[in-house]
This record gives C-alpha cells, sequence and structure tokens, in this order.
C-alpha cells in the first residue's frame, strides 16, 4: 500500500505531494524524483504490472482489425505512464497472465530533462533547504 504525503519547506513556501521514496502497491511501483530543470518534485512510475495478450487477440492485430479495447493498445509502452493515470487504470478483466513492465526515470514534463532520485529527508529544490514531511499521508493508495 503506497502513501502520499506534504512536503513543505518553511523558507520558500514550496511544497508537493509525493510519496517522498520508492513506493508500491499490487500493480505499480514509483519513485520519488528531482528535476533540476523544473526545480520539482515528481512521483514517476518506474514498473507497472500489465496484462499478457492472449495468442488469438495478437494474431487478430497482426492481420490488421481494429481493437477497440484501450489496454490492447500497445503490447509495450515506449514511456511510462503519469502517476495519477497509473492509479486511476482500471483491473484487467480478461486477462489471467500479467507481467511487469520496467521503466527509466524520466520527468513527466520533458524527457530531455535532468533527474535524479529524492528520498526524504532531502533539499528544496527551489532554495535548499531541507523539507518538513507532514506526520500523517495525504493520500493512502493501493
Amino acid at each position: 500500500m503506497g502513501r502520499t504525503y506534504l512536503f513543505e519547506c518553511s523558507r520558500c513556501s514550496f511544497r508537493a505531494k509525493v510519496s517522498g521514496r520508492a513506493d508500491k502497491n499490487f500493480t505499480l511501483q514509483v519513485q520519488t524524483i528531482l528535476c533540476r530543470d523544473c526545480k520539482n518534485l515528481y512521483d514517476t512510475v518506474t514498473r507497472l504490472k500489465m496484462p499478457e495478450l492472449p495468442p488469438t487477440q495478437t494474431r487478430k492485430a497482426a492481420i490488421g482489425f481494429k481493437s477497440t479495447n484501450l489496454l490492447n493498445k500497445q503490447s509495450r509502452p515506449e514511456s511510462a505512464p503519469a502517476f495519477q493515470a497509473a492509479l486511476n487504470r482500471l483491473a484487467f478483466p480478461g486477462a489471467k497472465r500479467h507481467r511487469w513492465v520496467d521503466f527509466k526515470i524520466r520527468c513527466p514534463v520533458s524527457p530531455s530533462h535532468r533527474v535524479r532520485d529524492w528520498n526524504d529527508p532531502d533539499t528544496c529544490p527551489k532554495c535548499g533547504n531541507l523539507l518538513e514531511k507532514h506526520p500523517l499521508p495525504f493520500r493512502i493508495w493501493d
């Protein structure tokens, strides 16, 4: 079960709602990152559980039939989905097998931005002061 906390800077009033570390639930794993170009904190998806397509569906896709199911749109996504989109995904009703897909950490604004892992306690991206973590979680996600 993952948790999102509110982090605040007492000097410059910077606020971020992030996990503050690597966190996971049953279908995804996230890591809090610091984007040096945006000067902001983000939770980025590092692993995601995806359904494996049955052989009949892959053959239909190869022949040229269009599928209306959005989950079968790609067999391997190029980039990680946004954290909020990954949380709001529905369960896979027809899938019997799943696999984990790994993603590189990237800034959600631009993949060319410079990023690094950010783990609590760490400094504010704006002013360099230590960020304060609120004791109660802002959100508990499962």
